[in-house]
C-alpha cells in the first residue's frame, strides 16, 4: 500500500449537524436544545457524574467502619536470588536501586527468601523474612535492619 492509495473511513467525511436552519430541517428554532432551562443556554455542561438531580451514588452509599489503607506500609520486594546476581559484598537500599532491584532507595524494602545464596553478603534493608535471614547468615553474610 502506498500513501496515495490511502482512503479515509466513511465516518470521517460526515458533515456536522446544521442547527437553526428552519423548521423543515428538524433542527430549527430551538436547535434540538428544548425550551428554557440551563440545557438551552450556551456554555451549559453537566459534570460527568451528574445523575439528573437523583441522589448521587457517593451520597447514597453508607460511610461506615474504618479502613487501615492510609496507614498501610508498602514494601518493595527483593528476593535472595536477585541479591546473588550483584557482585558487591555490602548491599543496601542505594545499591539495590542502582542495580535495578528496587525503584526507589527511599521507600521501605523487604527481603524474601526465594532462591539460593552462595556468596557471603552483608545486606541492609527495612524488613527480612525469617527464611531470608537464615539463608544470608548460612552463606556467611550478615543482616542489618534499617
Amino acid at each position: 500500500m502506498k500513501l496515495g492509495e490511502l482512503k479515509s473511513p466513511k465516518s470521517a467525511r460526515t458533515s456536522s449537524k446544521r442547527l437553526g436552519r428552519g423548521h423543515g430541517s428538524g433542527t430549527g428554532k430551538t436547535s434540538g436544545r428544548g425550551h428554557k432551562g440551563a440545557g438551552q443556554r450556551s456554555g451549559h455542561r453537566e459534570r460527568p457524574w451528574f445523575e439528573g438531580g437523583q441522589m448521587p451514588l457517593s451520597r447514597r452509599l453508607p460511610k461506615r467502619g474504618f479502613s487501615n489503607n492510609q496507614f498501610r506500609e508498602d514494601f518493595q520486594i527483593v528476593n535472595v536470588e536477585s541479591l546473588e546476581k550483584i557482585s558487591v559484598k555490602t548491599i543496601d537500599a542505594a545499591t539495590m536501586a542502582k542495580h535495578g532491584l528496587v525503584k526507589s532507595a527511599f521507600k521501605p524494602i523487604k527481603v524474601l527468601g526465594r532462591g539460593k545464596l552462595e556468596k557471603a553478603k552483608n545486606v541492609t534493608a527495612t524488613v527480612f523474612s525469617s527464611s531470608a535471614v537464615e539463608k544470608i547468615e548460612k552463606s556467611g553474610g550478615t543482616v542489618t535492619f534499617q
